[in-house]
């Protein structure tokens, strides 16, 4: 696992593969959208379905890993430990303005879609603070 030095490179990266952890202890991982929090640098956000899969393996076990890839999920870094939450829809915005605000207008055209009724999406808080990098 990489130190939080890496946090910067996760945090401009495109894309960033997501692994999340089934019962088994099996990973799966998929490259995301993630975006940092502007007031905090150890938080990063995530865009994804309700149903997806990802959301179920979370409930079980929060523990994800991140490392930067290619739109593909090819990783080109090493993997970063962090702790994932859903947010409740309360804590929505401050996501989708981290979200829209790097991703700008491929976001609104997203944005756009599930106005359009094409599925519900929910937030997922990061969080890779360093205390999680010790050990």
């Amino acid at each position: 696992m990489q130190s939080a030095s890496a946090l910067p490179a996760l945090s401009r990266a495109r894309y960033v593969s997501l692994t999340t952890f089934r019962r088994s202890g099996e990973p799966v991982s998929t490259p995301v959208w993630i975006a940092p929090d502007e007031h905090d640098s150890g938080t990063l956000y995530v865009l994804t379905m309700v149903g997806a899969g990802k959301i179920k393996r979370i409930r079980n076990n929060s523990s994800v890993e991140l490392a930067t890839c290619d739109i593909r999920g090819r990783t080109s870094g090493l993997p970063v430990a962090a702790v994932a939450r859903i947010l409740p829809p309360s804590e929505h915005n401050t996501a989708d303005h981290a979200l829209t605000k790097k991703y700008g207008l491929q976001k609104r055209t997203l944005d756009l879609y599930h106005y359009l009724g094409k599925g519900r999406r929910t937030y997922l808080e990061i969080e890779t603070s360093a205390d999680l990098h010790r050990g």
